[in-house]
């Protein structure tokens, strides 16, 4: 399957950072993997056309389960691919943190990411208490059955693990955990989606950086990465893309 690194910027950016989507585009023109940015909902619209005619792809960080309504400042699914949006980032833990989503939250979301004809990148992790404790997987596998849509194809869904200790930290697991966490996740999704499974592209996110890219990317089942401050600089991003694209 093609790689994919995916940058989530999360709340940063205006559009005078729209510069390094110019320099990432022009440094790496035609990557061996895909290659996407989630900004903040006000630049979609600019950066996809700031991509358009490149190899970058532009997602959203998030997104209502309904497709219209009254919800006074929240965004859908189908407005983010009207912007040029073609995924959306759902469940990543500082929503669940920040704003208490659930699992069934997280799951309306990717339903609705899809039938919009956007990409769900569903974003499962332990905190440093629940690994402490030894359930990473328990946390993660409950996490995973109760956010991922039943109906997922390899072409509708990627699934991001990011070990939520891990996030901003700049610390990682260590490979060996990394590699049992992953081989998890795709034996749990197998069962929850069958063969599609083996064509879902399982990231890993946390303190990804140029420096521990390739080793990480080295690791069975870990098909690219969803980085956070890395993503937000073109030669940050830029050295991971260069990463990816050579494992």
């Amino acid at each position: 399957m093609r790689k994919l690194a995916a940058g989530n910027w999360k709340m940063n950016g205006t559009a005078a950072a729209l510069s390094e989507v110019a320099a990432l585009c022009t440094a790496h023109p035609a990557p061996a993997c895909d290659m996407l940015l989630c900004p903040p909902a006000t630049l979609v619209a600019q950066m996809a056309a700031a991509a358009k005619g490149t190899a970058l792809q532009v997602g959203g960080q998030d997104c209502h389960a309904k497709a219209s309504g009254a919800h006074t400042g929240d965004i859908s699914a189908l407005m983010l691919q009207d912007a040029g949006a073609t995924a959306v980032i759902v469940g990543h833990s500082e929503r669940r943190t920040d704003h208490a989503e659930t699992d069934a939250q997280v799951l309306a979301k990717a339903e609705a990411a899809q039938a919009a004809g956007l990409v769900a990148i569903v974003c499962i992790g332990e905190t440093e208490a629940e690994r402490d404790a030894g359930r990473t997987l328990d946390v993660i596998g409950t996490q995973l059955a109760g956010s991922v849509p039943a109906a997922s194809t390899a072409a509708t869904l990627v699934v991001a693990y990011e070990p939520v200790w891990a996030i901003g930290t700049g610390r990682t697991p260590t490979i060996a955990e990394i590699a049992d966490v992953h081989a998890f996740l795709r034996a749990r999704l197998t069962a929850k989606i069958g063969a599609e499974a083996a064509g879902v592209r399982l990231l890993y996110g946390g303190s990804v950086k140029p420096s521990n890219a390739a080793e990480i990317f080295a690791v069975p089942h870990v098909d690219g990465a969803l980085v956070g401050g890395a993503s937000l600089k073109a030669a940050d991003f830029g050295g991971i893309v260069a990463a990816l694209s050579a494992a």
